[in-house]
């Protein structure tokens, strides 16, 4: 018989893993790779969320944390709290009216095989993005500002009409607030609804022409079903944008807006939480926001068909 010679007597004994052999295992890469997202939103994410929360049941006062219960809560239902939720719903409707149409219609012209320097369009639609908010405020600000001289009040003047004070009136400010929003985020949403148009197959617009169909029965019977995807995506990104807005009503009027006119929801967390070291009331604020926001979104999505009724 044989001897039967074991392989570690044979080749020796195994060779120890590596710190780094282990961590690119077949069982552990994937942990690894994953980690950091999974690091960042316990940190960045679920950690505020649960502390703030928490918050909203307690009065944080220097030095001194009680609980009290639901009395933040109840102290939200104010005129001060009612004036902000109805300046953030009128800002919301109206950028997502803007935001979505407005950008769908330039995206079907900028991709239409008739469009020339569509690509010039695309990358000079795309850089108010990427200008920072303050800067863009402080240009607005001169623009609209109150004076004679200044751009806007110029135009209107030259057509016959007397000069506004765009910061002091509760229609014209909302337009201010509007108006920036959509000057830095429609060239944003350009793009998304051009990736979406890309998806969309040639083949339907060529059957469509050879049955009769001009442009507007294309866009309305071809274009816009198909971007329903796309659609859905930008309106609730949009709506939650603009439940959580803040820098468009700083730039003009620093949390001091007459009468709060500029006053938006997350502008009363800061002020309650921070300029009147109330951060219990200020996390209770953020807390129903955020219930705000989560109907709004289940809402829309429903509306869209995007949630099914198993679902």
């Amino acid at each position: 018989m044989e001897r039967v010679v074991s392989s570690e007597k044979k080749y020796g004994p195994k060779p120890k893993r590596t710190f780094v052999q282990f961590l690119l295992s077949k069982k552990v890469a994937p942990y690894v790779f994953v980690s950091p997202f999974i690091i960042s939103f316990l940190l960045l994410f679920f950690y505020p969320l649960v502390n703030g929360i928490i918050m909203s049941f307690q009065s944080i006062l220097p030095g001194q944390t009680t609980f009290v219960g639901s009395s933040n809560f109840e102290r939200i239902l104010n005129p001060t709290f009612y004036r902000a939720l109805y300046n953030t719903s009128v800002y919301v409707i109206l950028t997502t009216i803007i935001l979505v149409a407005i950008p769908m219609v330039l995206a079907t012209i900028l991709n239409s095989s008739m469009m020339r320097f569509s690509h010039f369009f695309r990358a000079s639609l795309f850089i108010p993005a990427l200008t920072s908010v303050i800067v863009a405020g402080v240009v607005f600000r001169l623009m609209f500002g109150e004076s004679d001289e200044a751009i806007a009040n110029a135009i209107i003047g030259f057509l016959g009409f007397e000069p506004l004070q765009w910061r002091y009136g509760a229609v014209t400010g909302m337009f201010l607030m509007v108006i920036l929003a959509s000057w830095r985020w429609i060239g944003v949403n350009i793009i998304y609804f051009m990736a979406g148009l890309t998806n969309v197959p040639k083949e339907l617009y060529e059957a469509a022409e050879i049955d009769g169909a001009g442009v507007i029965q294309k866009f309305f019977h071809i274009t816009l079903p198909l971007l329903k995807p796309v659609t859905i995506y930008v309106v609730t990104l949009t709506v939650i944008n603009g439940f959580r807005m803040y820098e468009e009503s700083f730039v003009f009027w620093e949390n001091a807006s007459p009468g709060n006119i500029g006053l938006t929801v997350v502008g009363y967390i800061y002020q309650q939480g921070f300029q009147m070291n109330n951060m219990g009331f200020g996390s209770a604020i953020g807390v129903v926001l955020m219930a705000i926001i989560f109907i709004v979104s289940i809402i829309q999505l429903k509306f869209f068909g995007a949630l099914k009724k198993g679902d």
